[in-house]
């Protein structure tokens, strides 16, 4: 492929399409501060806050869009999650990059270099050594916390085990930390009752909660305990993920006991005895969440690990998952409804990987507001393979025509680099140029100030509300 010579593509008006959309941005959005209320960073990192050095450990390492990427352009697996030297993985990254074009991949390349190095040129080949020296000589002196303050990072909720002792969090709430590093519950691993593995999980939940988990009562308590403790480090969030078809069928406390003893002793469970199981613990952690005052989020859609030959070469998370085709409406009505049914529905956020659901996510939401908290159900931001110009702005029209944008929590990560956050910019800009095209074409008033307000909660203080999260 031949040099592309553009060098100043990342400019001040990037996906600003007119006057007003500069104005929205540059006057009411670009300032803010980020709260990224959903990651999958290293509370480790941050912690020990050593100098990150390198640009290919902290921009390639786990970051299964860019795998994805190259992949596709032929880059063989040795230079992507191989034995190759640090400079070889960025190298062939830079070789992919060119071939980006149109994917979101390339924006978010250029704003990264942009944001984190002052670097103009368009990476590729031509430019890679230079730009790899320049952005190793300011790693060299960069650590993670820095590189959350660069970018205005008040707020950070990590992903985090039932069974994770959060030391390292406990280290951040007591150092000299500007950036606010807040654990979050993800219950996934205690969904797994049907997995030989789920033996040795309840051993380390055991030895976590200090519960010795030799009956379904004990192991309610150990949950229990697990909840009130990430609830004293400032957990102000659960989240699920499990990507699969899911439902909620009627139970007996007795049964779901039976179920789990039975998997105690070591006996295999059937289908049925795991969906009524499941289905007993989406409630009780439901209510656990409304009692605590947590938001509760589902990652509903993805269909994992498809390429069994990658996944047992590279492990979990190795960029082979999909957009899944599974029913989501009568799960969540299932849900929500017994929730709600004894007022125990807590603020709950959705995420759904398919677009054809776009408007079953954004409905089901409205099904279940109240008075309790504005946007108290909330479909959340495009999310994984729609986390892009496309996706945010087909997000963004749907949540306006069934519900209400004035009252979204906005952007989050979703990601496990420290270089992600110009996402956040990505889609305030992408905001404002919708809010924008709407005042130009006369479809909302040409009052600048007032949708200036709505851009500014959307992007930052609908989610200081929401989360209430603890000076």
């Amino acid at each position: 492929m031949s040099t592309i010579n553009s060098k100043n593509f990342i400019n001040d008006n990037f996906l600003l399409q007119s006057d007003v959309a500069v104005k929205l941005y540059h006057e009411y959005a670009k300032d803010l501060p980020i709260i990224d209320y959903h990651n999958h960073l290293s509370a480790k990192q941050i912690a020990e806050n050593k100098p990150v050095n390198n640009i290919t450990e902290v921009w390639l390492k786990g970051d299964h869009y860019k795998w994805r990427g190259m992949r596709a352009n032929g880059i063989k697996e040795f230079n992507i999650t191989g034995a190759a030297s640090l400079k070889d993985k960025f190298l062939s990254w830079a070789e992919t990059v060119p071939y980006t074009l149109r994917n979101p991949l390339f924006h978010w390349t250029q704003l990264e270099l942009k944001r984190y190095f002052d670097i103009d040129d368009i990476l590729q080949p031509s430019t890679a050594d230079a730009i790899y020296e320049k952005a190793n000589s300011i790693l060299e002196h960069k650590t993670p916390a820095q590189l959350l303050e660069d970018m205005k990072v008040e707020v950070v909720c990590t992903t985090d085990d039932p069974a994770d002792d959060l030391l390292y969090h406990k280290e951040i709430a007591e150092g000299d930390f500007h950036v606010k590093v807040l654990p979050t519950f993800r219950s996934d691993n205690l969904f797994w009752i049907g997995k030989s593995s789920f033996s040795n999980y309840i051993i380390k939940l055991s030895k976590a909660s200090g519960v010795n988990i030799d009956s379904f009562e004990a192991f309610l308590k150990a949950i229990d305990q697990r909840i009130v403790y990430f609830n004293n480090l400032g957990c102000r969030l659960s989240d699920f993920g499990l990507g699969e078809y899911l439902e909620i069928v009627e139970y007996t406390m007795e049964d779901v006991a039976s179920i789990f003893n039975k998997k105690l002793a070591g006996e295999i469970l059937s289908t049925s005895e795991i969906t009524i199981y499941r289905s007993f613990l989406f409630v009780y952690l439901g209510k656990k969440y409304h009692e605590f005052d947590w938001a509760q989020q589902y990652h509903l859609g993805s269909l994992r690990n498809n390429n069994t030959r990658l996944e047992a070469q590279i492990g979990l998370d190795a960029g082979c998952d999909s957009i899944g085709d599974f029913p989501a409406a009568e799960f969540m009505s299932a849900l929500f409804k017994t929730l709600e049914s004894t007022n125990q529905l807590a603020k709950t956020i959705t995420y759904n990987l398919n677009p054809a659901q776009n408007e079953v996510f954004a409905t089901m939401m409205g099904n279940f507001q109240n008075g309790d908290t504005p946007g108290k159900m909330q479909w959340g931001s495009g999310w994984w393979f729609l986390d892009q110009k496309d996706g945010m702005e087909k997000q963004l029209n749907t949540l306006s025509n069934m519900g209400l944008l004035s009252r979204f929590v906005g952007m989050l990560t979703d990601s496990r680099s420290f270089l992600s956050f110009p996402r956040h910019e990505y889609f305030r800009r992408i905001l404002c140029n919708v809010m924008a095209e709407d005042i130009n074409q006369g479809l909302v008033p040409h009052d600048i100030e007032f949708v200036g307000k709505i851009i500014q909660d959307i992007c930052y203080f609908n989610a200081v509300r929401y989360f209430n999260f603890k000076k």
